[in-house]
């Protein structure tokens, strides 16, 4: 399976990217580097999550009641006038649910490394997570997935269909970090001493961070 950040590099993701730096008055660059840095980390911490049965079922239970994958059908209308408040709010709860404590750190990490203010972080971060979910939504009906192995192979699958597995430990640094960026500079320097190949993880996240 394709890894989640073939979608930013699709037809797709270019409405994305092009969307979410206009209502965010970004540039596209740096909204891209954002969002190439950011829905994999999401990614993995929606398969931390998974891996309880409890946090599985509630992951299932949102895509089942509301994230069905609907919301990319219309990207136009989405963007088009401002995104919606309410679906800034989804993607706050979102956000809120799936990084708990760790969002404010995350979102100052990827600030940090993007040369974007936390603030606008946080506001592509909002419009991001009901994209991603609508994204899983839609895999997850076309893969009848339908409980917790499932959704944790799926979730695996997009993300290593772009990261060997010295990357997906960077993802977890990023997670677990404590909010002054040291133990995910150290993990950095390791991904992007390693594969660097073009469309890989490593590749993109050594041009981000200019390795």
């Amino acid at each position: 399976m394709s890894g989640i950040l073939d979608l930013l590099n699709s037809d797709l993701g270019k409405t994305i990217i092009n969307g979410v730096a206009g209502q965010t008055n970004q540039p596209q660059n740096k909204t891209q580097d954002v969002l190439t840095m950011a829905l994999p980390v999401l990614m993995q911490a929606m398969k931390r999550n998974a891996s309880t049965p409890k946090g599985a079922e509630g992951l299932l239970g949102a895509i089942n009641n509301k994230h069905d994958g609907s919301i990319l059908d219309n990207l136009g209308g989405l963007f088009s006038g401002g995104v919606d408040n309410n679906v800034l709010n989804d993607g706050d709860k979102i956000l809120g649910h799936v990084l708990g404590n760790k969002q404010q750190n995350v979102t100052n990490i990827l600030g940090a490394k993007s040369g974007m203010d936390a603030s606008s972080v946080a506001q592509i971060l909002k419009i991001a997570a009901p994209i991603l979910m609508g994204l899983l939504g839609k895999q997850t009906r076309q893969q009848k997935v339908t409980n917790q192995g499932g959704i944790e192979s799926l979730l695996g699958s997009l993300i290593s269909g772009n990261s060997p597995q010295q990357e997906q430990s960077f993802l977890e640094s990023i997670l677990d970090a404590d909010g002054d960026g040291s133990v995910v500079d150290d993990v950095a320097s390791m991904v992007l001493g390693g594969n660097k190949k073009k469309g890989s993880l490593g590749g993109l996240l050594g041009g981000l961070f200019g390795k």
